[in-house]
């Protein structure tokens, strides 16, 4: 009698058991068909997208949707790599961080000690400063000749500086959102570093973190594998416009990746493997106010309420990381469209998950878009 007992018990756990995954299960059905709802725009035979949720390291989902390669039908998959536009600086940032604790720089480096051909305009200017959006720099992509169809790359960014010598603010007094600032940053990793900036970026983050298709791309360099080429609506049909005149700038926006790539990146905020904690503190901390009362910034990262996010917006591409480090969970969107910008659409896949979270917009402007990016003739793409 005592075993029939068992055995009916055990069989009302199994039976209990079953219904809860079911209903976990469910759940999660419900869940991604909410997220392919709201990415229907996406799907098809148009440029598309790939959708990242992680928590604790985990893949809660995961999808692509629409194509890569209008032109070659080539459909998006979670492998495939996407220009990070401005999403790149946080990259940037993490290789000034290493070189700090190599020793072989300072934050507080004036930026003419490692570019000393900048005008005297540029003196009190630091490598913090630049970090930060702070160090009043002109906008490069002002000083770009009308007309210039070759690409602009790091190293011409320093060239346009050079003649210029103004500021748009005292250094340090205000916060403007800096590509230049950015792209100095490239230039002075190379030196200190004693290598080019894609070469440090591959041998010190990329490789270290398993990220080996993650790379940042300059035209007529190694083939990108699994690439996603860039397009924007006009005129009721698809065009590619994948590279521009500023797309060579690699400090600023220069990075491709893909989900599965950025999955590890996303991991190692959470260790030491890449850099001290010290040093991820410095990156996360709100350094300054923006032009938007609901974002600081810290090093290559904005911070909103709990989450840590970058949006990169450029000719072709629009993408955006949201992470809320408290909550170990993490969304990221990219795109290989001109538009919209997905970072309320990130948030309302957050708020899924998450409902409680945080989840207050931050204003279009201070999405840091590259608006003068001009498409590149297309036998020059």
């Amino acid at each position: 009698m005592a075993a029939k007992r068992t055995l009916i018990w055990s069989g009302r756990l199994l039976l209990c058991g079953a219904l809860l995954l079911a209903g976990c299960g469910g759940r999660e059905r419900d869940t991604a068909a909410r997220i392919d709802a709201l990415m229907r725009p996406y799907a098809g035979a148009v440029p598309g997208a790939c959708v990242l949720v992680l928590r604790d390291g985990a893949p809660l989902f995961r999808r692509a949707y629409g194509l890569a390669d209008l032109e070659q039908h080539v459909p998006a998959v979670p492998a495939t790599n996407y220009r990070l536009a401005s999403m790149t600086k946080q990259f940037t940032a993490a290789a000034i961080l290493a070189l700090t604790e190599d020793g072989r720089l300072s934050l507080d480096d004036p930026v003419r000690k490692w570019l000393p051909s900048l005008p005297h305009a540029a003196d009190a200017v630091t490598l913090r400063q630049l970090l930060t959006h702070t160090s009043g720099l002109l906008d490069y992509e002002e000083l770009i000749p009308v007309g210039t169809t070759r690409q602009v790359h790091d190293a011409d960014v320093l060239r346009l500086l050079e003649s210029q010598n103004s500021t748009y603010f005292a250094p340090g007094t205000s916060y403007r959102y800096s590509d230049t600032g950015y792209a100095l940053l490239a230039l002075i990793v190379a030196r200190a570093a004693g290598s080019d900036f894609a070469s440090f970026l591959r041998a010190r983050i990329f490789l270290p973190l398993g990220m080996r298709n993650t790379v940042a791309y300059e035209a007529g360099g190694a083939a990108i594998v699994n690439r996603a080429y860039g397009y924007s609506y006009e005129q009721g049909e698809w065009r590619r416009t994948d590279q521009s005149v500023t797309s060579a700038v690699l400090g600023d926006g220069g990075v491709y990746s893909s989900i599965e790539d950025l999955a590890k990146w996303d991991a190692a905020l959470y260790d030491t493997r890449l850099l001290s904690s010290s040093s991820l503190l410095l990156a996360f901390t709100p350094a300054t106010t923006t032009d938007d009362p609901a974002v600081r910034y810290g090093f290559g990262w904005r911070i909103t309420g709990e989450t840590l996010w970058h949006s990169g917006e450029t000719v072709g591409f629009r993408n955006v990381i949201i992470r809320y480090p408290r909550r170990h969970f993490t969304v990221i969107v990219l795109t290989n469209r001109d538009a919209p910008e997905p970072y309320a659409l990130a948030l309302a896949i957050a708020k899924l998950y998450v409902p409680e979270a945080d989840a207050e917009r931050a204003a279009g402007s201070a999405a840091g878009p590259d608006p003068r990016a001009r498409p590149l003739p297309p036998q020059a793409q």
